[in-house]
């Protein structure tokens, strides 16, 4: 199936790694070209590489998603670089975990910035640039239906974000914009691997946490890009409003 995605352009955060990235690199394998961004600069540079080693097709720029200034910048480097911009795909890296008695105001506040209000940014300056057939997409959680134990600030920030994607896409769709939400669950990435090794025992967690999916395995990274990809191409072009889980059945509830 021809998704259209060649030539359109997109920015990808936080794609050096994790969901992001398998995004960008599914992107890049149907034809689109991505701005890549990661907080460290040549993290960035060796990711935009990996996906393309002639910069034909990804670009890595450093960007923080708290810097007021990012947005802006993000999108005026996909157009001098690929002449266009079609969409973003927010994508942040989790909070620190912690229950509520353990995470500081100091960790609220910089996931506050960097999460929510760096999101909402980076979505307000999309939405004023994109045209019609442009698309805004969020990597965000299974948390924003049901609290995951131990990531408490998760829990706090990433419903509020589903809930603004959703007033967005009330918003915009009468210009022909497209708001989308994915909902990973256990998807076998590093951040995953470090949660499940918080525990005493890392293969009972992961095991136990496999038996409550229905399809009985972590999902891999691909599987996560293939679907974000599907979702921000113009194959998905009557799709807006949603917050589609990505969890191998997970989610027990409509």
């Amino acid at each position: 199936m021809d998704l259209g995605l060649k030539d359109r352009v997109y920015v990808v955060t936080g794609a050096t790694r994790g969901l992001g990235n398998a995004a960008a690199r599914e992107l890049v394998a149907d034809g689109a070209k991505v701005i890549v961004t990661g907080r460290d600069e040549k993290s960035a540079a060796d990711a935009a590489s990996a996906l393309s080693p002639d910069a034909v097709a990804a670009v890595g720029v450093a960007a923080d998603n708290a810097d007021p200034g990012a947005a802006a910048r993000l999108v005026e480097t996909a157009r001098e670089r690929f002449g266009r911009f079609d969409g973003v795909l927010i994508s942040v890296g989790g909070p620190p975990p912690g229950f509520v008695a353990d995470n500081t105001d100091e960790q609220w506040q910089a996931a506050f910035e960097s999460v929510f209000l760096g999101a909402v940014r980076l979505a307000r300056t999309a939405a004023a640039e994109l045209e019609d057939g442009g698309v805004i997409g969020f990597v965000l959680s299974g948390s924003v239906y049901e609290p995951i134990p131990g990531l408490t600030i998760s829990n706090g920030l990433r419903p509020g974000l589903a809930g603004f994607a959703k007033s967005l896409a009330d918003e915009l769709g009468p210009r022909g914009i497209r708001v989308v939400g994915l909902l990973p669950g256990r998807i076998d990435t590093d951040r995953v691997r470090e949660l499940d090794a918080l525990s005493a025992d890392p293969e009972a967690t992961r095991a136990a946490s496999e038996s409550r999916i229905p399809l009985r395995r972590y999902g891999t990274p691909e599987e996560f890009g293939r679907t974000a990809a599907f979702l921000l191409s113009p194959a998905a072009s009557y799709v807006t409003g949603v917050m589609l889980p990505v969890d191998g059945g997970g989610r027990h509830g409509f």
